[in-house]
């Protein structure tokens, strides 16, 4: 991978990141932000001067819709990053949800064509990562990019993934956090997060491969569910938790801090971990 992201990242919604949130995070040690919410060609202006500011942080998509942009467009952005910051953008793309865009069709099928485009615009392999969930989207992300980007998952999805995708890829997987002891209060917060998801019929797909039944999924989601998805805890915990990823077979394990104030977890991870 000629990209380094380290083994520790974040994953934040893309208006919530600017250069000093990105410098902050430099600091604190960790290799990448991940920008989320899927932010679209124009939304990637701000990443210039997130870029300028820090000196080796890597900023990546999590995710690029494909029914969002066309591959020429986002292609002229990939060039314009890349060309001026080599080896510190990462284009991540992904298909999105069925339920949020009315375009949706055949995903699997549409993911091929927009790879296709982004070669032919002139985006390399190495340059951009796939969203991947379930174990033909994974083995697309291992045949067509850097590698996977899984979202919303467990460390026992991290296993299954890296033997799909096997050595030398990308294994990147994003993990929410609340640093907090107070398990009703961290739960609280966590299933805020977590039941949006349970709305969509791909993580549900997902998360019953994973073991979860009927009573974990439904309504706002069980105990059981919101404190695999969402780790609480004092810092240490929450530590082992995400270990538990890279010693499945991950690169890099995302954090997606819940917390109002992030930066109290994000630095005592990054004390546990780095």
């Amino acid at each position: 991978m000629a990209i380094e992201l380290g083994k520790l990242g974040i994953w934040r919604y893309h208006a919530n990141v600017d250069a000093a949130f990105a410098a902050e995070a430099e600091k604190a040690g960790y290799g990448a932000i991940w920008l989320g919410g899927s932010p679209g060609a124009g939304d990637l202006a701000s990443v210039d001067d997130i870029l300028a500011a820090t000196d080796s942080l890597v900023i990546a998509t999590g995710i690029v819709n494909i029914w969002q942009d066309e591959p020429a467009d986002i292609a002229r952005v990939y060039e314009r990053l890349a060309g001026k910051y080599p080896d510190r953008f990462l284009l991540g793309v992904g298909a999105g949800h069925r339920e949020a865009t009315k375009e949706y069709k055949k995903p699997y099928a549409a993911l091929v064509d927009y790879l296709d485009g982004l070669d032919a615009a002139g985006v390399p392999v190495a340059g951009r990562a796939l969203a991947a969930l379930g174990p033909k989207v994974v083995a697309l992300s291992g045949e067509r990019t850097a590698g996977a980007h899984p979202y919303l998952t467990t460390p026992e999805h991290t296993r299954s993934t890296r033997e799909i995708l096997g050595s030398g890829k990308l294994l990147a997987p994003e993990h929410k956090v609340v640093l907090s002891t107070d398990a009703a209060e961290a739960r609280a917060i966590g299933r805020q997060t977590v039941k949006y998801y349970l709305g969509l019929s791909n993580y549900v797909a997902n998360l019953r491969k994973l073991g979860f039944t009927d009573a974990d999924l439904e309504g706002e989601g069980s105990d059981r569910l919101v404190d695999a998805l969402a780790l609480h805890g004092d810092a240490a915990t929450i530590a082992r938790g995400l270990s538990a990823h890279l010693e499945a077979g991950a690169d890099q394990v995302v954090v997606q801090v819940l917390n109002e104030d992030p930066w109290p977890a994000y630095r005592a991870l990054a004390s546990e971990l780095l």
